[in-house]
């Protein structure tokens, strides 16, 4: 019976060394904890997990050869190349930003991330780097060029987006057509499943351009927001490392050179570019 109370110690001590491994328990956020790892822990791990979008061109998408593309890579590039470590991405959907934090799946969200005070109760923010509101694209041939024109119509939105958040607190007779997947989202507009399509400004006059036939009648709705890299509630070591980051590339005027490789290609002359990029987290 001693030897088997042994062992059977052993057990329960190796199992909860394993639970604590790599993970750290954070603050209480409704009854659950939140996890998360330190710089420390991260570089010690040698790997940094960053959350982004699959499909969301041209910010985080992968690219016909499977390879993660976009303003949000570029700058997760940049985050493991500081830190000294490997990046592994982690594909998320709008909706999942959060749970994906809460739950240590990933350490950094750079997955258009737009700021809102609701938000900010459940994760912590860095400084941003871009600005962004809301657009709405539709056909050309019935173009909606302002909200009222959605009054009981239908309007496709992705789920856990300022969009659906918007359309939702203030023109309640418009029907919402939701998808958790920006792409079926907008395979849904094209097969004419709804009469338009709202999401970030930035997003929808990107895809209009690549799209004949689809035009963006409302370019600017709802507050001029941010978009900033987020992390787990109560990561403090981990959000001040970002923060002194952002500050610094400010200095080789970082995000400018990335709108240059990832958005301009796609925008040309058709957006400036400081209307969108945001340098050393000040917003002017």
């Amino acid at each position: 019976m001693k030897k088997f109370l042994a062992i059977l110690a052993t057990v329960i001590m190796g199992a909860s060394a394993l639970v604590g491994c790599g993970s750290k328990d954070a603050s209480v956020d409704g009854g659950s904890e939140n996890l998360f790892r330190t710089v420390d822990e991260i570089k010690s791990s040698g790997t940094v997990k960053i959350g982004v979008f699959s499909d969301k061109k041209p910010f985080g998408y992968v690219d016909e050869n499977g390879e993660y593309q976009g303003y949000d890579i570029y700058f997760a590039k940049r985050i493991a190349q500081d830190l000294g470590v490997e990046l592994e991405y982690v594909s998320t959907e709008p909706a999942s930003r959060v749970e994906y934090l809460k739950t240590g799946k990933v350490d950094i969200v750079l997955a258009n991330f737009t700021v809102t005070n609701a938000r900010k109760e459940v994760v912590d923010y860095a400084l941003p780097y871009m600005k962004v509101a809301l657009g709405v694209v539709s056909p050309e041939s019935a173009l909606i060029k302002a909200p009222e024109e959605l009054n009981g119509k239908t309007l496709i939105v992705v789920k856990g987006t300022t969009a659906e958040t918007y359309f939702t607190e203030n023109y309640p007779d418009v029907k919402l057509l939701k998808f958790d997947q920006y792409a079926d989202a907008y395979n849904a507009l094209i097969d004419g499943r709804g009469d338009a399509l709202s999401t970030d400004n930035t997003e929808v006059l990107a895809w209009a351009i690549q799209n004949p036939g689809f035009a963006v009648g409302i370019e600017e709705m709802g507050n001029v927001d941010t978009i900033a890299p987020a992390v787990t509630k109560g990561n403090a070591s981990l959000k001040e490392w970002i923060d002194n980051e952002i500050i610094s590339l400010a200095d080789e005027q970082f995000f400018h050179k990335d709108f240059k490789e990832t958005l301009e290609p796609i925008y040309g002359s058709n957006v400036n570019v400081d209307s969108l990029v945001v340098e050393g987290g000040k917003v002017e």
